[in-house]
């Protein structure tokens, strides 16, 4: 790894890594659980160093990580396909179109990264208890990577969770507590927790190693597409860290002068979930009033990192639009059956936008590449695809039994 220090990303002051550990200490002043997160921290490390070493033949990953290698988790993260999508791309007018498949990760998400990062930096601590809100992907994750440590888990979840995630979170040894509430009231509840007993916070973007582990994806598709950036991603969003950190990713690598521009990013949330979109849109943050929605992963009252996606996505030259609950269900099935991968509704809410901005005035109509970033695994939640499929009655073992 090379050196780096942590900068606020409101006031722009700049702290050794050993001084902070969540927010900036001045602008973190401000916050308080139920708005979005202020004086959110970003890893600025010696980019000059990177441009040095830095070689395409033989890549060395490590020189933009935040954690000493000898600290990561035995679990293989990351790596995950970036499978071409030619015939989903062929009805959408998309020539290069691509599909980022973090449903790979050990856990089914994502969100595998983030959590790797985090408790990597524990063992650096000597900390042996993680604490995390989520509502799923996340707490899988860190229970996933938390097991192939021995470090404790402690998950604070809504009590809608999908079943699946419960189950995951269980098997892999995490101590699950389910909230009468929302996302946002296990978040908050978590904050507690961690300032007045101990244990290292994971939330997303509070702790600024999960927008450090969240960018690996986007390092990945630059070295996957041969070190080119695409034309645009599009990225489901909830909180708006995902979307943080494929942004980070590219800016090191502007920043260490290893690419000249940035990649258009593309926002995608659920119609009633939308407090990102409005913010870009207007200027104005307001919470989503009443963000229910079958993409679960994505559903969120108050984004924790709305300000930074905001800034993703005016730096990046990008947009964001919304797509109601039967949009996502249907790109979900339109990506199973055109590309054979299986996203769950949140991942799929990513080319739901696709599809919604390429019937509209604003269509892509380069060449170049366009990646979908697919999330997590669609057996996280199969209970959303079985509300608009069914499953064929058996027949006799008879040949004449059937009309095919």
């Amino acid at each position: 790894m090379t050196p780096f220090s942590y900068r606020c990303t409101d006031c722009q002051r700049t702290y050794p890594r050993t001084a902070v550990r969540y927010l900036c200490p001045e602008c973190g002043k401000g916050y308080r659980p139920g708005i979005p997160l202020v004086g959110v921290l970003e890893a600025v490390f010696d980019y000059a160093a990177i441009r040095r070493e830095f070689d395409r033949e033989r890549p060395d990953w490590n020189l933009f990580c935040a954690v000493e290698p000898e600290f990561h988790p035995p679990l293989p993260v990351g790596n995950t396909p970036l499978a071409r999508a030619d015939r989903l791309g062929a009805g959408l007018g998309v020539a290069s179109l691509w599909i980022k498949n973090d449903g790979l990760n050990p856990s089914g998400s994502l969100k595998d990264r983030a959590s790797f990062l985090v408790v990597a930096e524990a063992r650096r601590l000597g900390i042996d208890l993680v604490v995390a809100a989520s509502t799923g992907n996340a707490a899988s994750a860190l229970a996933a990577v938390c097991a192939s440590t021995g470090t404790r888990a402690l998950i604070f979840v809504p009590e809608k969770a999908p079943k699946a995630k419960l189950v995951q979170m269980v098997l892999y040894g995490a101590q699950v507590v389910p909230i009468q509430g929302t996302y946002d009231d296990a978040f908050a509840l978590s904050l507690e927790y961690t300032a007045q007993r101990g244990g290292l916070n994971r939330n997303t973007a509070y702790h600024p190693l999960t927008i450090e582990g969240k960018k690996t994806a986007g390092l990945e598709i630059w070295a996957q597409l041969g070190y080119q950036v695409p034309e645009a991603i599009f990225v489901s969003v909830g909180d708006g860290v995902i979307l943080g950190g494929v942004h980070k990713a590219f800016v090191d690598l502007q920043r260490a002068g290893l690419i000249d521009r940035l990649p258009r990013l593309i926002g995608v949330q659920a119609e009633s979930s939308d407090a990102i979109h409005r913010y870009v849109q207007t200027g104005v943050y307001s919470d989503a009033v009443n963000p229910t929605t079958r993409a679960d992963s994505i559903s969120v009252t108050c984004p924790s990192n709305a300000h930074g996606a905001r800034r993703a996505i005016q730096e990046s030259r990008g947009l964001t639009l919304t797509v109601t609950d039967a949009e996502i269900l249907e790109a979900q099935a339109q990506m199973a059956g055109q590309s054979g991968i299986f996203t769950e509704p949140a991942g799929a809410a990513a080319l739901a936008g696709l599809v919604k901005l390429q019937a509209g005035p604003d269509r892509l109509v380069g060449s170049g590449p366009v990646v979908i970033l697919a999330t997590g695994h669609g057996l996280k939640d199969v209970e959303a695809p079985l509300s608009r499929i069914s499953i064929p009655p058996a027949v006799p073992p008879v040949l004449d039994s059937l009309t095919l």
